[in-house]
This record gives structure tokens, C-alpha cells and sequence, in this order.
């Protein structure tokens, strides 16, 4: 497709490796911006108003905009089958039809800011809901960045330039950090008090806008380098390449668009519960700090295989591709996920017990913790299930089954948060996941002609196992450390943390050596290749 194309290659070990250095670093830099936000902050009035207004513009950003995305996976789908000349009119439409649209949901925000706070937060304080009317009118031109920066995405994967998409990210970080930063110079510890709520406020929400132009800006220059598409419009709506795309990209958008309307449902049934709003945002970030790095490296490398794969002819090797992507789901998620659940406090402690953030805010973020760890597996292997859909040109059947989970989510927020609170809450998003995964599951077997059952649940099931027992064996580990070395240091949590997540992920990797999993076995090889004899190619 690009001039790209014409260079060998790259392997899957060697896409893996790019994309998980860089992720990293990105995933570090947000990390980082979560704590700062905490320490400034704690779960008081600027982060809580900021967990309301963050809801359309920040889901557009990550989701409609974020890597692996729908119009990143509609663009690579579609490119990833064209030739070179075909992508910069392609690019530069599809932008010029999407930049339109989100122009208007940008003046909605703008005008419909108190609507959404009062429909989302009709618990809040006065000052937490001005805040958050004020933090979603500046917010809201993100609506506009995200769809250019998800093109922007998919048009430079599919000239296999993986370093910046999973980079640049980052940039969004970097200015909240400075913003934090500024404003810690400009009024010390004073900042934490509840007078400065509202001047923390407007810091987050310009210090995210400010992020988001980054990202656009950097990546624009990289596609006008390679020659993938410029500013100009064009209107060129019924070009084939364009037809395919929109096809694609229209059920996968509002299908994607269904989830606010989750997170609104969730919210609305958390406002009653105090700090749960911004504890959900906590105990978020450190879930999906490991789980956007993975994520990465396995959807990056096999959403282009997939499109590649989509004919009936070269349906037996894409079956082969999906248990590769999803037992390399589960050799990650699932240890992972154990070990959220295991070591749920001492992380939160170690993480973010600072500043304004006490004990109390431990408590809440470490159960929230434990409910997201559960769902690791089914939130990642729904993603993967998802992207075949879309390599296979159909975004209609992940669009029906989220408006089903629409439905779901309400009836189990409602089971749920009774008589589990707050956790409750993301235990419901954890079966809307699993119900999600089991319908693709079965839709892509009738799809594909039949899928082999067997030979993808028994190595899953295994690893499963494998998982509970690390869980465990983590768990008693950190509870006798902590009989010998006490609760309390940030050095010795540290340590007591270390000594029990390598207890449960050294158990971990015994089993899935034991087990011979073949695509688990080849990926561990390969990856260590990549890292340990730098620039050697599988």
C-alpha cells in the first residue's frame, strides 16, 4: 500500500517489540499523570467534576480516537488492501466527512454541557457541577482531534509506522503533569484546599485539550512526510475505498458510541456513592496501564493480518490467527487479572497513597481494583473478536450486540450495586464483557463455517487454572512478608510487592511451560530474541 511496503517485512515478534517499548513509555507518562492528579488532588471536587466532564470528550480521545479505535480499524482494514496512490484521497475524504460531523458534536458539548453533567452527576455538589459544565466546554473541540487523530492512526499503521501511534499518547500526559506542576509552583500545598478546586479544574481540562491538539499535530507531520494525506477537503464521498470505509466505520462508531452511555449508566447509579466517580478513574489507569501495552502488541500486529485473511480461501489460516490472538489474551490477561486481585492494596498504596489521597481512597480504588482484575481476559479477548469483524467488513454484528449490552448493563448495575456498592458496578461492565465475547464467539463460529471448540478452550481453561493458582500463591506470599516485615514504608511495600507478584508470575510461567502451548511457546521465544540480541529478525 505505502512505500513502506516495499521493505521486508516486519515480524510479529518484531512489530510486538516496537509497539511494547513504546507503549510503555506512554503507559509510564500516563501513570505518572494519574499520581499527580491524586496527589493534587485526591478523590475532592476538581477530580471528581473532572471524572463527569472527562466522559464524552475523553471516550472520544481514547475510543473513537485512541489506537484500535473504530476508524483506526476501519481505515487499516480497508488501506491495508489498497494500493499506495489510492491512500492520500482516501485519507483526506474520509477526514473531510469525519472532521464535519464532529464539528457539531463539538458546539453540542458547548451548549449542552449542563445537560450532560445533570444527566450523568444529578448527585453533585453545586461547586462539582460547575466545575464539571466548565471542564466539558473547554474539553470539547477533543471531539474534533479524536477523529482526526484515529484516522491519523490507522492510516499510519497501515504503512506499518507502529513507534508513534503508540507514543504519542503521551503527549496528553505530559501537559496535565506541567499543568500540576505550574500550579504546585504557584500555590504550594494550598493547592490540595477546597478554594482552589475550581482553579485545578480548569487546569485538567486545558491541560487535556492541550494534549490532544499535540497528538494531532505530531502525527499530521509524519503523514505529510509520507505522503498519506494533507489538510485539503475533499468531498469524493462515493469513491469504492471510501464506501468501504464508511461501511465499516459507521456501525463500529456508534457501536463504540454505545459505551458512554455505559459509563453514563454506571455513573448515574455511583453518584449516590462518595469518591466512587473518581475512584473509578483511579482504579482505571492501573488496570489499563498493563492492559493497553498488551492490547498493543497483540491487536497492532494482527489487525492488518486479519484484513489480509478475510477471503473464504484464506479462512483456515485466519482461524489460525484468532486462536494465536486470543491464547495470547489469555497467557497475559489472565495472570494479570490474579494478581489485581491478589496484590489490590498494597499496589493502590504504593501507586497513589500520597498527597490528598488517605486510607480511605485506598479502600474503595483497591475493591474497584479486584472487580477490574476479574474482567482482564474478557475486556482484551472482546477486542480481538471484535477486529475480526471488522477485518471481515462487518460492523453490524459488534453494533447489535452493544446495543444489547446497553440493556444488560442497566438490569446488572441494578443487581449489582446493591449489594456490592461501587465494585458492583464494574463487576456489571465485567459480565456485559464476558456476555459479549461469548455472542462474537458464537456468531464468528456460524460465520466461518465452524470453529475448532476444543482446541481453543482446553489451552484457555488451563491457563485459567494456572492463574487462580498464582492468584493464591501471590496472596500468601505478600500476607507473610507483611508478618514479617510490617504494613507500612513505601520501601517495604515495594518489596513485600515485588517478592509476592514474582511468586505468583514465576509459578505462572512454570505452568504455561508445562502446558506446551505452541503460540504462547513461539511469542515467549521470539520476544526474547527481539529484546536480548537487538535487531535480530524471526
Amino acid at each position: 500500500m505505502t512505500k513502506q511496503d516495499q521493505k521486508p517485512s516486519r515480524s510479529f515478534a518484531g512489530i510486538a517489540g516496537i509497539v511494547a517499548i513504546a507503549t510503555l513509555i506512554s503507559k509510564v507518562f500516563g501513570l505518572v499523570r494519574q499520581q499527580a492528579i491524586a496527589a493534587a488532588f485526591g478523590v475532592g471536587a476538581a477530580a471528581t467534576a473532572y471524572s463527569y466532564a472527562y466522559i464524552i470528550p475523553g471516550f472520544l480521545l481514547i475510543l473513537l480516537g485512541g489506537v484500535n479505535g473504530p476508524l483506526h480499524s476501519a481505515v487499516v482494514s480497508v488501506l491495508a488492501k489498497r494500493k499506495q496512490e489510492e491512500a492520500a484521497p482516501l485519507v483526506e475524504t474520509v477526514t473531510t466527512l469525519v472532521g464535519g460531523l464532529l464539528l457539531l458534536v463539538t458546539l453540542a458539548q458547548i451548549v449542552f454541557a449542563d445537560v450532560i453533567v445533570d444527566f450523568v452527576g444529578h448527585g453533585l455538589k453545586e461547586t462539582t457541577r460547575a466545575i464539571a459544565i466548565q471542564q466539558i466546554r473547554i474539553m470539547a473541540p477533543m471531539a474534533l482531534f479524536s477523529g482526526l487523530i484515529g484516522i491519523g492512526f490507522g492510516t499510519l499503521n497501515a504503512a506499518n509506522q507502529y513507534w508513534l501511534l503508540s507514543i504519542s499518547p503521551l503527549l496528553s500526559s505530559i501537559t496535565v503533569v506541567a499543568g500540576i506542576g505550574i500550579l504546585a509552583l504557584q500555590y504550594g500545598k494550598d493547592i490540595i484546599l477546597p478554594e482552589y478546586a475550581y482553579i485545578g479544574g480548569m487546569m485538567l481540562a486545558w491541560g487535556t485539550l492541550a494534549g490532544a491538539i499535540l497528538q494531532w499535530l505530531v502525527q499530521l507531520i509524519v503523514q505529510w512526510r509520507l505522503g498519506l494525506g494533507t489538510l485539503r477537503l475533499r468531498f469524493d464521498f462515493k469513491s469504492p475505498g471510501v464506501q468501504q470505509v464508511i461501511k465499516i466505520m459507521t456501525p463500529a462508531t456508534i457501536s463504540s458510541g454505545m459505551m458512554p452511555i455505559n459509563v453514563a449508566t454506571d455513573l448515574y447509579f455511583a453518584s449516590p456513592i462518595p469518591g466512587a466517580a473518581a475512584g473509578f478513574n483511579y482504579a482505571n489507569l492501573l488496570v489499563q496501564t498493563p492492559l493497553g501495552i498488551i492490547s498493543n502488541i497483540i491487536l497492532l500486529p494482527l489487525l492488518p493480518i486479519f484484513a489480509k485473511l478475510a477471503e473464504p480461501d484464506n479462512w483456515p489460516d485466519l482461524k489460525i490467527r484468532i486462536r494465536q490472538g486470543l491464547l495470547l489474551t489469555a497467557f497475559t490477561m489472565l495472570p494479570l487479572g490474579a494478581l489485581m486481585v491478589a496484590l489490590s492494596v498494597p499496589i493502590v498504596q504504593v501507586v497513589y497513597e500520597r498527597g490528598a489521597f488517605k486510607q480511605e481512597a485506598t479502600q474503595l480504588v483497591s475493591s474497584l481494583l479486584i472487580a477490574y482484575g476479574i474482567g482482564m481476559f474478557a475486556y482484551l479477548g472482546r477486542d480481538v473478536l471484535v477486529r475480526v469483524f471488522y477485518a471481515l467488513g462487518d460492523g453490524q454484528t459488534p453494533f447489535r450486540i452493544s446495543i444489547l449490552n446497553i440493556f444488560l448493563n442497566i438490569v446488572l448495575d441494578w443487581f449489582f450495586v446493591k449489594p456490592f456498592g461501587a465494585p458492583g458496578l464494574v463487576l456489571a461492565t465485567v459480565g456485559v464483557n464476558c456476555s459479549s465475547m461469548l455472542m462474537l464467539l458464537w456468531l464468528l463460529d456460524r460465520k466461518l463455517n465452524g470453529l475448532p471448540w476444543r482446541e481453543w478452550s482446553v489451552p484457555i481453561i488451563s491457563l485459567t487454572a494456572a492463574s487462580l493458582v498464582s492468584g493464591v500463591a501471590s496472596y500468601a506470599t505478600l500476607v507473610g512478608c507483611q508478618q514479617v516485615l510490617g504494613k507500612s514504608g513505601l520501601v517495604i511495600l515495594l518489596v513485600e510487592l515485588s517478592i509476592a507478584g514474582l511468586v505468583g508470575l514465576g509459578l505462572f510461567a512454570i505452568f504455561a511451560s508445562w502446558m506446551k502451548i505452541p503460540e504462547v511457546n513461539t511469542f515467549v521465544i521470539r520476544m526474547r530474541q527481539r529484546f536480548l540480541k537487538k535487531g535480530n529478525q524471526v
